[in-house]
């Protein structure tokens, strides 16, 4: 078998193409530049994080105000759900956030109807 060798100008784009180590002048840039991202990223993930808590919580407490609506509804003759409302609130959505506004409004709905039994 004859191997052919590997030309000097290929194995120096290989090892660009690999992600070879950063030039020595922008090595020290980064470091810092990594650290106040790190900074960032750490404060932003925090908010978030209690935005989600605040939101999991008004998701609740929206959950306990439709039931209350529906126990009224239901106790006054009425149906367990108002269809012309949920389009309501789809529409509301939709028009705020679009299509993911539309499908987060659904997942609202489903999860503030609650079961099926008269309460």
């Amino acid at each position: 078998m004859t191997t052919t060798p590997t030309a000097p100008h290929t194995a120096a784009r290989t090892d660009a193409a690999a992600g070879s180590a950063p030039r020595p002048e922008r090595a020290a840039h980064t470091g810092a530049h990594d650290e106040a991202a790190a900074t960032v990223i750490t404060g932003a993930r925090e908010r978030i994080d209690d935005l989600d808590a605040r939101i999991i919580g008004l998701i609740e407490e929206r959950m306990a105000v439709s039931a209350e609506i529906q126990r009224a509804r239901i106790g006054s003759g009425g149906r367990r759900v108002n269809l012309a409302r949920e389009m309501e609130i789809i529409g509301h959505y939709a028009g705020r956030l679009g299509r993911h506004g539309t499908a987060l409004a659904m997942t609202l709905l489903e999860l503030s109807r609650g079961t099926t039994e008269a309460a």
